[in-house]
């Protein structure tokens, strides 16, 4: 059962059980096209609407778009008995999203943490998955970079959340005031800080390590991926692209120049291109 909320906040779209846990997602498209699954990222005070409302449009000329608040995230119920957050807790809370809106399979989007959910529901439940896009994409094992212990360590702030928007561009302009300001806020809304604490607790290279699909797993891997990182990447390191690209057997890669962990809005219009071809062709 879905429910549409009538709010002003952009944000908060539509509400489902999925696995008993109440689900807020975005949805765009017109409803016989094919479903397109859209995973955000980690960072404090992210949304599936502030990760994705960029590119939505665009896609939702082509597919049904769905873009799930994941749990511990935005808008999502997210159980105080819930004691560790893991890729098993995830990656059921995303399938059972699909089955109660009765999404047999998709194409995924899956953007840093994003990526490595995606990546572990193909590998997991293949039949799920037509093709898939790994966006700046954890999911490998890779020692943590400095940028994503500040991500996960973030404690709520103006200056804090500048400086860590500034680590996920490459270009520093693109981190405006409003921009600060709204993910800022967002981080502070009353339950937010005390939820994401809760996600990737110390030691914080065990929790990253414990988002990692085994190699011969990957390797296994039939559905089509694109990999799309930026080379300036200072949260997940490029190189995890080179090695998705050696294991995941029908894949291509494509690397941005001058970009960081925002291709999605570093290189929005190329991403789009690259990206639309891929899933359509």
């Amino acid at each position: 059962m879905t429910e549409e909320i009538e709010v002003s906040n952009p944000e908060i779209g539509k509400s489902v059980q999925a696995g008993g846990i109440r689900t807020n997602y975005i949805e765009a498209g017109e409803n016989n096209a094919e479903a397109l699954l859209l995973i955000h990222g980690s960072g404090p005070g992210v949304t599936a609407f502030a990760n994705w409302n960029g590119i939505i449009p665009a896609f939702a000329e082509h597919y049904h778009v769905y873009a799930p608040d994941m749990v511990g995230f935005g808008y999502t119920e997210c159980p105080a008995e819930v004691a560790d957050f893991t890729l098993d807790f995830w990656v059921d809370h995303v399938v059972a999203f699909m089955d109660a809106l009765g999404i047999t399979k998709a194409r995924f989007i899956g953007n840093s943490y994003g990526g490595a959910l995606s990546l572990a529901i193909a590998a997991r439940h293949p039949k799920r998955v037509v093709k898939f896009v790994l966006m700046g994409a954890a999911g490998l094992r890779f020692e943590m970079s400095d940028g994503l212990r500040e991500v996960w360590g973030y404690e709520p702030s103006l200056r804090n959340m500048r400086k860590l928007m500034e680590t996920f561009a490459y270009d520093p302009s693109l981190v405006k005031d409003a921009i600060v300001e709204s993910r800022h806020e967002a981080s502070i809304r009353p339950g937010s800080h005390e939820n994401f604490s809760r996600l990737f607790p110390e030691p914080r290279q065990e929790k990253l390590d414990r988002l990692a699909t085994p190699e011969d797993e990957v390797r296994a891997i039939t559905a089509p991926a694109l990999i799309v990182h930026g080379r300036e990447d200072m949260i997940v390191p490029v190189e995890v692209a080179y090695r998705y690209s050696a294991l995941l057997q029908n894949s291509e890669l494509h690397v941005f120049g001058k970009c960081g962990h925002w291709t999605q809005i570093e290189k929005r219009d190329r991403f789009i291109e690259i990206v639309l071809s891929f899933l359509t062709e």
